[in-house]
């Protein structure tokens, strides 16, 4: 039976910049949607935050470029707490699936494994295949935005 179950995950960036933020945003998307088999219309919703100091883009901007051009996505940024994690980005995955809870793998890079310590280590990946599957979907977004300019769309 299907169940909408949640997916967590976060990463550091070293500034606040546009081109940072996407790269890392698409890099902790790739790997949760790749780890747990995610499918687009599976995904009932996805609320990314980021810390206050981080405003150059919004991260959900990656997840179009990766193709979830019709999931609802939200952005807004974390309280500013005084021990809070500076330039993280976050992310909650609303995910329509029959996994059980404990077999979803949820992934925490860079600095952000500080969060979550006990979900830090990750199954091997292979990180030239991943790369490749991003610039894949790169070129899908790039494609599907030329055809939606010259449609008028």
């Amino acid at each position: 039976m299907m169940i909408c179950r949640g997916i967590r995950g976060a990463i550091t960036v070293d500034a606040n910049d546009r081109e940072l933020i996407l790269e890392a945003t698409r890099k902790l998307l790739a790997l949760i949607i790749r780890l747990n088999g995610i499918q687009p219309k599976d995904i009932a919703s996805v609320i990314f935050t980021t810390s206050p100091d981080l405003n150059a883009e919004y991260p959900a901007l990656a997840a179009r470029q990766l193709g979830w051009w019709d999931a609802p996505l939200l952005c807004g940024h974390e309280m500013s707490v005084p021990h809070g994690l500076p330039l993280c980005i976050r992310i909650l995955i609303h995910w329509n699936t029959e996994r059980d809870p404990e077999k979803i793998h949820h992934v925490y890079l860079e600095k952000a494994t500080a969060l979550r310590p006990d979900k830090a280590k990750l199954p091997p990946i292979d990180e030239s295949e991943l790369e490749s599957w991003i610039h894949q979907q790169l070129s899908l977004w790039d494609d599907r935005n030329r055809r939606l300019d010259q449609s008028g769309a």
